[in-house]
């Protein structure tokens, strides 16, 4: 009896919260949509100009390309701008009407799963009303960020990268055979990477049912727990647009794997390895969705070789240790493209997936270490209220490096350090919560920088630095090209005397601000990391306002004391 009351619970609980979420996408929705897909396309067309003269003057005044090369990238421009706006404006209004309608509808079902019975209800209404409309206009905004400040510091690489200085040469030969490619790219790409994915599409939609409906049935996976079952059902009735959306992927990824071939032409030297490259691409896509939907291995599609050697993985730091890590990272990076397909295997808990660091998680401990570092620098007056000023005031935040890059890097520095100390397998976050390779987010855009970041940590280990030269690390990862303000900073810090461990020291620190410049691309990371340069500038002015306190209420006790006397 109890079993078929709960069952009754459950059934007339998801119809309302389905019907509740369709109602408030039938309200907000409208609204969200507007305010992305306004937003997004005034961005796009308003800072369009800037990017066509931004990406002319960056081709040339860069030193790293040839006049021929730069001939065939400039008359490659139209159609790569034109493709950029066909993209961006449709992927706009896809996100805008995804985000909008569906935003309000998942927040119904999110609470549902609060334990406390009398605000379910309520946050069932409220919840994915106003949330939604502050979130597409955060959207908007990491959007301009991206189109604002990301791309230009990309183009500022290319145009100024002190470390890629090699010319890279182009005969006017390879001219005519990198445009034909790249549109032989297009023409075959396009339609065969969309047609497997049509194909391929009813073998998804119906095993991810059957999936879901065996762990609906078997109480599996997300169907473990009752609170989580409304979830799994809004799982099942919106399975088919995720199909949907993995045809998209792959006609949107489609566009760039076919460019790609130009660039395999320049790298080559060659008009067949090109060609090669296309049809092996399609035949690589085939075997990467068989892999995905676990049907039969390989492909029955041609594929040639296109490479005449594989890329040198060579390190500046060996570390004998770490050449399993060093290999997952380069099998990421060599992994053939694909569309993203959700996993249909069996499904873990809800409890088990409780167990794993979430992205958020880490995203917010690395920000609140960022402060927390930047408080003790203000503390020392290492870095002052001006310099965060500086870095706020500034048209594209680069131009601040102390706060821009110094400051993230010295408190990724010391993470690490800490977690060697504590003997850590992975990452000690500030709230010491360790991620490590077992359960990190399994996320394919963290795999790019968790695995050069252990590789990273490994090798500090290994030199087993001194006290002094983690000094010296400290100034030049934090103060960069400040010589003067590197002097004035005692801090016990001495140069290695060794040339080949001043090296090693000087390569871990490129690394890591590579990598921090890397992080600082990301669409949230600017403005999140402008709320903790606030949260600083607020700190020293609390530190400013206190001193000046104490040094009044000193000079009224000295005068009281004279005129007692």
């Amino acid at each position: 009896m109890n079993d078929w009351l709960k069952t009754l619970y459950v059934v007339f609980a998801f119809c309302s919260v389905l019907c509740f979420g369709a109602l408030k996408s039938i309200f907000v929705g409208p609204i969200a949509v507007l305010i992305l897909i306004i937003g997004n396309l005034g961005v796009i067309l308003g800072l369009f100009p800037a990017h066509v003269a931004w990406t002319v003057y960056a081709l040339v005044k860069t030193n790293r390309f040839d006049a021929p090369l730069k001939v065939a990238i400039l008359l490659g421009l139209p159609v790569l701008f034109a493709i950029w706006l066909a993209l961006s404006i449709t992927g706009s209004v896809l996100v805008g009407v995804g985000y909008g309608f569906f935003t309000p509808w998942v927040s119904s079902f999110e609470a549902f799963r609060l334990e406390n019975e009398s605000k379910k209800f309520i946050h069932c209404i409220v919840d994915g009303t106003w949330g939604t409309i502050k979130g597409s206009c955060t959207v908007v905004r990491d959007f301009a960020d991206i189109c604002y400040h990301s791309f230009p510091l990309y183009l500022k690489e290319l145009r100024e990268n002190p470390f890629s200085n090699e010319l890279q040469p182009l005969r006017f030969i390879h001219v005519p055979a990198c445009i034909i490619v790249g549109l032989l790219g297009l023409i075959v790409e396009i339609p065969l990477f969309t047609a497997i994915a049509i194909v391929k599409s009813p073998y998804m939609l119906f095993k991810g049912w059957q999936r879901l409906l065996h762990d609906l049935i078997s109480r599996e996976g997300p169907f473990l727990e009752t609170a989580c079952i409304p979830i799994a059902g809004l799982t099942i009735i919106m399975w088919p647009l995720v199909v949907i959306g993995s045809i998209l992927m792959a006609l949107f990824t489609s566009f760039f794997i076919g460019l790609y071939g130009s660039i395999v032409v320049y790298q080559e030297r060659s008009f067949r390895r090109g060609v090669a490259y296309v049809i092996a691409m399609v035949a690589e896509f085939d075997e990467y969705t068989n892999d995905w939907l676990y049907l039969r291995e390989g492909s029955i599609l041609p594929k040639p070789r296109y490479r005449k050697r594989k890329a040198s993985n060579a390190s500046e730091l060996s570390v004998g240790k770490n050449n399993s890590v060093q290999a997952g990272y380069d099998s990421v990076i060599t992994t053939a493209p694909g569309i993203i397909l959700p996993r249909i295997t069996s499904s873990r808990s809800v409890r088990e997936a409780i167990k794993e660091v979430k992205m958020v998680q880490i995203w917010e401990n690395m920000m609140k270490t960022s402060e927390v570092r930047g408080n003790e620098l203000l503390d020392m007056g290492v870095i002052t209220s001006s310099d965060l000023c500086d870095w706020l005031n500034s048209r594209h935040s680069n131009e601040a490096t102390i706060i821009n890059v110094g400051l993230p890097c010295f408190s990724l520095f010391h993470t690490l350090l800490y977690s060697i100390k504590v003997g850590s397998n992975g990452l000690m976050l500030l709230d010491g919560t360790e991620v490590n390779h077992l359960n990190r987010p399994q996320d394919r855009l963290l795999d790019w920088f968790f695995h050069p970041v252990m590789v990273l940590k490994e090798q500090i280990r290994v030199l087993q630095l001194e006290e002094g030269e983690i000094r010296y690390l400290e100034k030049v990862i934090l103060l960069g090209k400040e010589n003067e303000r590197s002097k004035s900073w005692e801090n016990g810090s001495f140069v290695p005397q060794d040339a080949l461990r001043a090296a090693q020291i000087e390569g871990i620190t490129r690394r890591m601000m590579g990598m921090i410049r890397s992080i600082s691309k990301f669409p949230t990371y600017r403005r999140r990391y402008r709320q903790v340069v606030k949260e600083l500038i607020d700190h020293a002015m609390t530190k400013d306002g206190s001193s000046k306190s104490m040094a009044k209420e000193g000079s009224t006790r000295s005068v009281a004391s004279i005129e007692i006397v």
